[in-house]
């Protein structure tokens, strides 16, 4: 893995374990996971390979993504306090987050230094996938789904009619003042 491929994939790893601890819902929250596989998705997404089963190993990623990515902004508990809406990743969306980002990161450092390659390319060719690039597509488009289905569940969560509102101050029962 070159440097980069080791900053961004430790960087999305980080996003959500900033989000552990509660905070402000605001642009940052949607950029920063977005503009990273944005830059990924730019990095290594030349073509879309469509020959044999590529597009099945493809489709088949980024429905795991999409679940990994709706379970993880389900599991992220959001709330108002004072006007503002609060997100905090609870221990499932964490797990669920490193468990997506990390699997593409494990899966490639076993194809280059752990002797994977070979059963990768033996399981290529018994399912018709025709290309190492089909691969890369599959795991980028699985980040970039998950990725994208979780701020989109956050920001679908966090604009729901019945979300609670929590007052910053107490409220005086009585007025102590008579």
């Amino acid at each position: 893995m070159t440097t980069t491929e080791w900053i961004t994939d430790i960087a999305l790893v980080l996003v959500v374990f900033r989000q552990l601890r509660e905070d402000r819902l605001d642009l940052k929250t949607f950029l920063v996971p977005l503009g990273i596989v944005a830059f990924v998705a730019y990095s290594y997404l030349d073509s879309i390979p469509t020959a044999g089963n590529d597009l099945v190993l493809i489709a088949t990623l980024m429905g795991v993504g999409a679940a990994l990515g709706v379970a993880g902004g389900v599991y992220t508990r959001i709330r108002t306090l004072g006007g503002h809406v609060l997100i905090k990743a609870g221990a499932v969306s964490a797990i669920l987050w490193v468990v997506g980002m990390g699997a593409r990161m494990g899966f490639q450092m076993w194809v280059e230094h752990g002797g994977g390659a070979d059963d990768v390319a033996r399981f290529s060719l018994a399912h018709h996938i025709t290309s190492q690039q089909a691969w890369v597509t599959a795991f980028v488009l699985m980040a970039l789904t998950e990725v994208v289905t979780r701020v989109a569940t956050i920001f679908i969560r966090s604009r729901r009619p019945g979300l609670t509102r929590t007052v910053s101050h107490p409220v005086p029962v009585t007025d102590r003042t008579a």
